[in-house]
């Protein structure tokens, strides 16, 4: 369903005939994807391209004795095997610290480890050979001699004092903590009629991207330059960071991201094993090229959640809600991941628990420790499922101990669509959500009331169904205040670089990514709209440092709102110069002219006056004849950075459909709803595909993904094989419905929608679950829901 209500305004400049805003047209990419012929990292060989293979630890936490690499040096095709103390003479460590996050603290982190293993799969050598093959033999023949040490796994117990420090100089296992308290909260809950406290548990899991992380650095020593091929999703930094820790300037290093088998943020970070490639190339002064295997990513992708937070909540007989209270506890790995840090997700739980809701008293502590496995850091909807998940199961809970219906407990309490502008307990600034609006459409896209009537009959049959409903708001469009306020080198604009080549056609250069969001296909839409022509005629180039402007790249759902407005403002740029141009050649003004359908037209007939391609000609072959003095410029170039708003939040509701079955303990999934204001719909099936996979993989979490750790910090399913992800056939069908209120501050009104999907939907499950198994009276929160957990609730396993 791609229907819309708009609460709000149109598009002054792109309410045109020919504007391809709010319309479903293919992605430019599309063919030549389907062809395969996309061109990734792994697709790629440079002449005297060398291979390098990670020995990593078998150990969470160990001493490096001593490592021989002898052996390994001496096969056939192995150029070098470099350790951790020889790549440090060539790249610095880094340490993972904000400073607007008071009190944050990490280690430093090394390439390649030195003296000592933090997690199982944590490199200690590196393996350069002439081939991948020899290198993994290579590997073998490297003897390490480690002295294991005592790790620390369990985050309940990683603050008690018999539990050893991992890293002695910090003092402790603390990594941050936060603690916030707004309105009052005591004297609430003490006025309340009833207070509500549950534990929820959070699962550990990770992206599982269709193509591995994969970089190919070639250093030039007679330019004295790097080049990196890298599926990245942020360019500019990567090029920054390895600039600054190679002891390079930016200038001389080119960072070039081609096709990308999707990201969802595991592919934002700066990982230790992707700087050794870029410092191996220059050390060895050849292209030197890593692709993660799939056991590999399992043990050094970040990973993410793993939280346990307690919750309470307070509530009148009447339902309204009085406050809500968390604290919330997780564990990040040894280290805090560069340069976005590991303890973003930790507060943004407290920053968006009952967010959704009017309730003015809110009190929360989160505390981030330090533990012996992989590391964590920003994976798809950072900290938005916790605080959905949290606040959308306490609110169920409250309903259920008042004995008010789900729906109507929300209603009560949701933000009023005409409260804005207005702010949360925790400090977040919300422009325009539509609360009630989206619930009232959910209501009715799924006819709740005849769903509760044919559960009730079902339940009569031994038949189990139960309904979720999470309303949630999601963080997009995130200015400086997100990472630059802090100190880290992550630029919170993006720009565009439009031009009318010498043959018509439209060269876009834009420094937003593309993983399969559609950045392409937006900026191809919105440039095409402004200036009147086909999106056939329109290139779009992206995804390299030296022919894209400076830029942030895609991620934290803000491709469309800030990547696109800057589209938006560098083709008005370049239409008022093309209809100066056109105003200068036809001797009229450029106020009486348009464009359309790629020519110059009257703008009150619409009769057509020069079509593009000769005006491209006259400005690059005969410029003598325009007019004296007159000198025509067909490239404009915009940036865009939000300034009122440290963020544009949106808003959704969503809701599940299930079945349970008590004797299994398996859930099976029969229908899947989301209603999502996220502003200007720039292309409907794009926002909704990204809704729908945002679904699917808060599904995952809710039901399958868990990365599980033994007590001796071992990963015990770093396999495709015992680590599962939702299929096909597993998916209920998702219904997509929207409410349009695009936000004040850009021209374009987008917001990002890339996220939403996953930031209620393990919400939803969890609380469809409940309703199922409430005959029993049963009260799960830990996820994923697997049949073991729901049979061990129902006392049957």
């Amino acid at each position: 369903m791609n229907d819309g209500v708009d609460l709000n305004r149109g598009l002054s400049v792109l309410d045109r005939p020919n504007s391809y805003i709010g319309k479903t047209v293919p992605r430019p990419n599309l063919d030549r994807l389907m062809q395969g012929r996309g061109q990734y990292v792994s697709d790629m060989s440079l002449p005297r391209m060398a291979h390098v293979v990670f020995l990593r630890s078998p150990y969470a936490h160990a001493r490096i004795v001593s490592i021989d690499a002898a052996a390994a040096k001496a096969m056939p095709g192995v150029i070098a095997v470099v350790t951790g103390r020889e790549l440090a003479e060539v790249i610095t460590p880094w340490v993972g610290v904000l400073t607007h996050l008071k009190g944050l603290k990490s280690a430093p982190q090394h390439a390649i480890a030195i003296d000592r293993v933090c997690w199982q799969g944590e490199a200690v050598a590196a393996i350069a050979a002439t081939s991948r093959a020899l290198a993994e033999d290579a590997a073998e023949q490297v003897m390490v001699d480690y002295e294991e040490l005592t790790p620390v796994t369990d985050m309940r117990t990683a603050l008690a004092t018999e539990t050893p420090v991992i890293h002695p100089d910090l003092g402790d296992n603390l990594a941050f903590e936060r603690n916030l308290d707004a309105g009052e909260i005591d004297k609430a809950f003490a006025g309340s009629d009833e207070v509500v406290e549950a534990e929820f548990v959070f699962g550990r899991h990770t992206g599982v991207t269709l193509e591995p992380r994969a970089v190919l650095a070639d250093w030039n020593p007679g330019d004295q330059r790097l080049t990196i091929y890298q599926g990245t999703q942020a360019p500019h930094m990567v090029q920054n960071i390895s600039a600054k820790h190679l002891g390079l300037e930016e200038a001389q290093v080119r960072v070039v991201c081609k096709d990308v088998g999707g990201s969802f943020g595991i592919k934002v970070h700066i990982y230790a094993d992707e700087m050794a490639t870029y410092a191996l190339a220059k050390l060895l002064r050849r292209p030197i090229k890593f692709v993660a295997d799939r056991v590999e990513s399992f043990n050094t992708d970040i990973h993410a959640r793993d939280h346990i937070c307690k919750g309470r909540i307070g509530v009148n007989k009447d339902g309204t809600i009085t406050g809500f209270e968390i604290d919330d506890l997780t564990g990040i790995g040894p280290y805090s991941m560069y340069p976005r840090t590991s303890a973003i997700e930790a507060n943004q739980v407290v920053n968006l628990v009952g967010g959704p809701y009017t309730a003015p008293n809110y009190r929360a502590r989160a505390r981030v420790v330090f533990q012996n496995k992989n590391v964590t850091c920003q994976y798809r909807a950072v900290g938005h499922p916790i605080a959905c998940s949290v606040t959308e199961g306490l609110v169920d809970l409250a309903a259920k101990k008042i004995g008010m219906d789900p729906v109507e407990i929300r209603r009560k309490n949701l933000i009023a669509d005409d409260a804005y502008p207005c702010a949360s307990p925790s400090g977040m600034k919300f422009e325009a959500l539509s609360h009630q609006a989206s619930l009232d459409r959910l209501f009715a896209m799924m006819d709740y009331n005849a769903l509760r009537a044919e559960q009730a009959e079902l339940r009569k049959q031994g038949i189990y169904r139960g309904i979720g409903i999470a309303s949630f708001i999601e963080v997009t469009n995130p200015a400086a205040a997100f990472y630059g306020v802090g100190g880290a080198r992550i630029s919170s604009q993006d720009g565009v670089t439009v031009r009318l080549d010498a043959t018509g056609a439209v060269i876009c250069q834009t420094s937003l990514t593309e993983q399969g969001q559609g950045s392409e296909s937006l900026t191809a839409q919105i440039v095409g709209s402004v200036l009147g022509v086909s999106m056939n005629n329109v290139r779009v180039i992206l995804g390299d440092t030296d022919n894209t402007p400076y830029g942030g790249g895609t991620w934290a759902s803000r491709g469309a709102g800030i990547g696109g407005e800057a589209a938006l403002q560098s083709a008005k740029a370049l239409r008022s110069n093309i209809l100066d141009v056109a105003a200068a050649i036809l001797q009229a003004q450029p106020g009486d002219l348009d464009i359309v359908d790629n020519a110059v037209v009257d703008a009150a007939g619409g009769a057509q006056r020069i079509e593009l391609h000769e005006l491209a000609r006259i400005v690059y072959f005969r410029p003598d004849t325009l007019p004296p003095g007159f000198q025509a410029e067909l490239m404009a170039t915009r940036h865009y950075v939000p300034r009122d708003y440290p963020f544009a939040f949106t808003n959704g509701v969503q809701a599940s459909w299930l079945e349970v079955d008590p004797n299994t303990g398996f859930i099976k999934l029969l229908k899947h709803w989301v209603v999502e204001d996220c502003g200007t719909l720039i292309n409907p099936q794009l926002v909704d595909e990204q809704i729908r996979g945002g679904v699917v993989q808060g599904l995952g979490a809710a039901m399958y993904e868990h990365c599980i750790y033994d007590e001796r910090g071992q990963l015990t399913n770093a396999n495709m094989a015992d680590y599962l992800v939702p299929m096909a056939g597993e998916m209920p069908d998702i219904d997509v419905g929207h409410v349009v209120s695009p936000t004040m501050e850009s021209e374009l009104g987008a917001k990002g929608a890339g996220e939403a999907g996953t930031a209620g939907a393990a919400a939803c499950v969890a609380n469809a679950v409940n309703d199922a198994l409430s005959p029993f009276d049963v009260t799960i929160t830990e996820i994923p829901l697997t049949p073991r957990l729901i049979l061990t609730a129902l006392g049957v396993a």
